[in-house]
């Protein structure tokens, strides 16, 4: 006499979601950070496509320096790295191909880096005690375009000559 086909399936579940729980009920809990704690590291792969960043430097170095470069502009890494269209990430948000150079940015981005170097290198470091290097932030100051530089209105006395009329050199201080 052969069992019912009902009961079959009964017990397959219950002996199914027995074995589940008692598998689940094995597993470590994953690990707990306390307060204050760092997040754990995030795996940075080697950086390809470096042509003005030093091309010895780490994934973690790169990683370190896009993040002040993201401060300095008030933006976010997708503004400058094109989206992977094949390669989602498993999380559903778009993964970035940080060495695709198809963004008009990322080139920007390049510029003003030679132009950075180029005035701490060969302006900045001509003055004396100067001391302190330009960077993104100097003009951005967390905007992606840099604000436009207004001369305060009034006694040009302490704010440098006034400016010159038409055709006239402007005068300078003694």
């Amino acid at each position: 006499m052969k069992p019912p086909f009902p009961t079959l399936i009964a017990t397959a579940a219950v002996l199914t979601v027995a074995v589940t729980v008692a598998a689940l009920a094995q597993a470590p809990d994953p690990p707990q950070r306390s307060a204050g704690s760092p997040p754990p590291a995030h795996a940075f792969p080697a950086p390809t496509n470096l042509k003005v960043l030093p091309k010895n430097l780490t994934g973690e170095q790169v990683h370190e320096i896009m993040e002040k470069w993201k401060i300095a502009l008030g933006t976010h890494c997708n503004t400058c790295h094109a989206e992977d269209k094949k390669n989602p990430a498993p999380d559903g948000r778009p993964q970035l191909n940080y060495a695709d150079d198809t963004k008009a940015e990322k080139s920007t981005a390049r510029l003003m880096y030679k132009m950075v170097e180029d005035i701490n290198g060969n302006y900045v470091s001509m003055v004396e005690n100067s001391g302190v290097p330009v960077t993104c932030g100097t003009c951005h100051r967390g905007h992606i375009t840099p604000e436009p530089f207004v001369a305060p209105a009034g006694n040009y006395q302490n704010n440098g000559p006034p400016p010159a009329k038409d055709g006239e050199a402007p005068k300078l201080p003694r």
